[in-house]
């Protein structure tokens, strides 16, 4: 990988490409179409929505005059970046938990994507503002307003708490 590009591991490879292109002054449809590529998936990953496929990356090298794999190697480094993120977040902080909420099973055993609802609920029925917060962080304000609001709790009890 070009020495020039070691700053931006870690970046999703089409936000290094859009600026890139920039940078020589090449518009995005041209360039795609010049590539034999469709505008829009080229567009999606400029904007990190889409991730990039080592053909197009190779042909993309190919046509910057490249080192190739450059644009291989940063999206390895995002996926990486993306895969550690995930891990990182397959629980919540349980040193802002107390145990004793979960007094029926062992807080350690507990899958926290499958099991969502009933630790939802049960954090806003007995948890303390902390707990609260650490679930909000956790599954995001959004999913815990949408399981309270499906199980007809009362919203006003998240923000009461000054969330």
């Amino acid at each position: 990988m070009e020495k020039r590009f070691e700053k931006y591991k870690g970046i999703h490879p089409g936000i290094v490409l859009e600026r890139e292109l920039k940078k020589r002054s090449l518009k995005q449809r041209p360039f795609a179409l010049s590539i034999s590529e469709h505008p829009q998936t080229f567009n999606a990953i400029t904007k990190g929505k889409r991730n990039l496929n080592t053909a197009l990356a190779l042909k993309i090298e190919k046509e910057l005059n490249l080192e190739e794999g450059t644009f291989v190697f940063l999206q390895v480094y995002y996926d990486i970046r993306e895969e550690k993120i995930k891990q990182e977040n397959l629980t919540p902080d349980l040193s802002l938990l107390r145990s004793s909420l979960f007094w029926d099973t062992d807080i350690n055993r507990i899958d926290w994507s499958r099991q969502y609802i009933a630790v939802i609920e049960r954090i806003f029925e007995r948890g303390n503002t902390q707990e609260k917060a650490e679930i909000n962080r956790f599954y995001g304000e959004e999913k815990v307003h949408d399981v309270l609001t499906a199980q007809g709790k009362k919203l006003s009890s998240i923000h009461d708490d000054n969330l």
